[in-house]
């Protein structure tokens, strides 16, 4: 770089040509940096692009390699069937053939006999040594042991030794069975795999990674290493033998079964009235006699088609599949043949609702709202299973829900982060239930499972509000004001039909009777302070301004009237004990009707009548205490207020309020006296 801008140095004229040269230096940069930039891109999507044909790829070798696997066994089931045909032609060649076969070939059904108890004693045997497998092995008479061993299992992912197992190579199965750390040849059960859905891959040798074999099976797969590679080699000989056996044993007993068997001849009857009934019986055709076409060629591939739309997560396909088939054999005898069918076909739905079961968990991302999980649980809604479906359903919408309120920022302002809180959960629980009305249009009985779920919901939110509102001792106002907030966005479930406004009163009812008596408390300490203090004198707003503004106020609490007792000037005839007394009261009366659902009512009156009579008490004691004649008139004039002004407001707002007048505010204003005191006492009860 340096010899480059010397070598310009010397050739330029000046320094325009050094800034030109510059310029187009930058701009070469820039466009070097532009062109890395899409060449990154270009070659990411390539990668992506042949990551997806890679993936393509495997599956395809692993189809592939199944095929090639029953094209093997057909070619070898065609061998046994053409040396079986021989050994019916030429009884004496077939029994050479298989003597020499098979040297320890038993010779009578004695030792046939012998040669299966020993083989199941073995089993037996060895299977006494792992714990946990005995009621998962049922003894059957065709089940013994072919071939057993050590193995080390290894991580598929990072070829990491995972621990030592012991495999159990059964004529129908493979067990699989760990190694008890502090007990020497005893195992502990871990797996058991049909041989049906067992695939066999032989991995090639990558030191220090060498004599490892795969087995898969859908939709796990296990990697297994051997001592070395002639037990390797033993291990997958043996394994392809045994499924090979396995397979022409199953065939050959399916078409034993398919031969139509000869019905037993009915006894010999002296009725000759039973002719004619065989004669009529022989003219309609038995349903048993009919035998089930199951070699269509899509029957005969259904499992392995099963198998490759769940790999290739096919829902829709698989259903289709099964659906069509239980319309094929709807009206067809069930033979045993067709049992042997269905137990292939349950063994694949089995594996395609554990998949479907997998996509509803609440492990899987919950992007994507409730629609996202509509494939899921439509398939198992066609698969019979709405029950499960609805759970799994309301499980991930629980868990959605659940965090979308976790990650709310908790703001300064309380209300701000309601209005956030109902937000979220209301808007979440809408959209859930109309998902749900659409999945579940035809599972009338799935509506109950959904109410309780919106109930455990909405205790949820109940938790997550009142941790915020009443916990952290909000005022009462505040308070208020969440509630409203909480309703209004609770109506809005009565679009879908859906009404839970009994459901969140019953939830708040005690946290919102403990705020109202909280803040009862409050205004009756307050009261009693002013009271202690109390000098029964007029007020003085000195400024018309704030006698203007007090006008204001006692207007909106409703008291009309108050003109009448302002005087000259600046002058209010009444006491300020009075005044406050009156805008404390009024406050919390407008803030509790705020809260107002009928389990809250008597818990509000009973606040307001023993808020008014600390005032009321108080007043009634003064006159009867007090000497001097104008301060005895000042506290006349101070009760009638109270008497004929506050409490017919107070009276009048609570039943706006609530709908029906209240008969404890109507005793206690009609009342001239609440409560009589020994006039010799100079303290005031209360």
């Amino acid at each position: 770089a340096g010899e480059y801008v010397k070598q310009l140095s010397q050739q330029s004229d000046g320094d325009r040509d050094l800034q030109e040269h510059r310029q187009r230096i930058q701009a070469l940069s820039e466009e070097t940096a532009q062109s890395l930039k899409r060449n990154v891109y270009q070659n990411y999507r390539q990668f992506i692009e042949t990551a997806r044909e890679i993936s393509y790829l495997e599956s395809e070798m692993y189809q592939l390699s199944h095929i090639l696997t029953e094209q093997k066994g057909i070619m070898e089931a065609v061998t046994q069937a053409l040396l079986l045909q021989a050994d019916r032609d030429d009884p004496a060649l077939g029994a050479r053939r298989a003597a020499a076969a098979d040297p320890f070939l038993p010779l009578s059904a004695k030792d046939a006999a012998a040669s299966e108890e020993g083989r199941q004693r073995t089993l037996t045997t060895l299977l006494e040594k792992v714990e946990g497998c005995r009621d998962l092995l049922p003894e059957s008479p065709g089940k013994y042991l072919v071939y057993n061993g050590d193995l080390v299992e290894y991580d598929a992912d990072h070829m990491a030794q995972i621990q030592r197992v012991h495999a159990f190579l059964m004529n129908d199965c493979l067990l699989v069975a760990t190694a008890l750390p502090n007990r020497r040849g005893a195992y502990r059960y871990d797996a058991l795999y049909p041989l049906d859905g067992l695939a066999v891959v032989n991995v090639k040798d990558n030191p220090p990674m060498k004599d490892m074999f795969k087995l898969l099976m859908f939709p796990e797969s296990r990697i297994f290493q051997a001592e070395n590679a002639k037990i390797k080699k033993e291990w997958l000989e043996v394994l392809e033998e045994t499924k090979r056996n396995r397979a022409l044993s199953e065939k050959r007993r399916l078409e034993q079964e398919a031969l139509p068997r000869p019905a037993p001849a009915p006894p010999e009857s002296t009725n000759p009235f039973d002719e004619d009934e065989e004669e009529e019986e022989e003219e309609e055709p038995s349903a048993e006699e009919e035998v089930v076409d199951l070699s269509l060629e899509w029957i005969q591939e259904l499992p392995e088609d099963l198998d490759v739309c769940i790999a290739q997560r096919d829902f829709e396909g698989a259903v289709d599949l099964l659906d069509k088939l239980n319309e094929y054999l709807g009206d067809k005898p069930v033979s045993q043949p067709v049992k042997e069918l269905r137990a292939k076909v349950d063994e694949r739905v089995r594996q395609l609702t554990d998949v479907l079961v997998f996509e509803l968990s609440p492990d899987r991302s919950l992007r994507g709202g409730p629609r996202a999980t509509r494939r899921a649980v439509s398939q198992l809604i066609r698969l019979g299973q709405s029950t499960k479906a609805c759970e799994l359903f309301l499980k991930n919408r629980a868990a959605a829900v659940q965090t979308a309120i976790r990650q709310l920022r908790i703001e300064g302002a309380t209300l701000l982060y309601i209005h956030k809180l109902c937000h979220v959960f209301f808007t979440s629980l809408l959209e859930t239930a109309r998902e749900f009305e659409t999945d579940f249009a035809g599972n009338n009985g799935c509506y109950s499972a959904f109410v309780v779920w919106a109930r455990s919901s909405m205790r949820m939110f109940v938790d997550a509000f009142s941790k915020q509102v009443f916990d952290s001792k909000e005022s009462l106002s505040t308070a208020a004001e969440c509630v409203k907030v909480a309703k209004e966005h609770c109506k809005q479930l009565s679009e879908i039909g859906l009404d839970l406004t009994f459901i969140i009163h019953a939830l708040l009812v005690k946290d919102i009777k403990g705020a109202l008596q909280s803040y009862k408390d409050i205004i009756i300490e307050a009261t009693k302070h002013r009271n202690s203090e109390e000098m029964w004198r007029k007020m003085n707003l000195m400024t018309p301004e704030a006698l203007g503004k007090l006008r204001e106020e006692m207007r909106s609490c409703g008291v009309g009237n108050f003109d009448q007792y302002t005087g000259d000037d600046c002058w209010v005839n009444l006491s300020y004990t009075v005044v406050a007394f009156t805008k404390q009261t009024m406050a919390f009366l407008e803030e509790a009707l705020k809260l107002y659902f009928p389990e809250l009512h008597m818990v509000l009156l009973e606040s307001l009548v023993e808020i008014i009579l600390v005032a009321v008490q108080h007043v009634d004691y003064s006159l009867r205490c007090e000497q001097d004649p104008e301060k005895k008139a000042f506290i006349r004039q101070n009760a009638s207020f109270l008497y004929e002004t506050v409490l017919p407001v107070v009276e009048k707002r609570f039943e706006e309020g609530v709908g029906k007048p209240a008969k404890q505010l109507q005793d206690l204003r009609n009342a001239s006296r609440l409560m009589r005191v020994n006039p010799e006492s100079t303290t005031s009860v209360v």
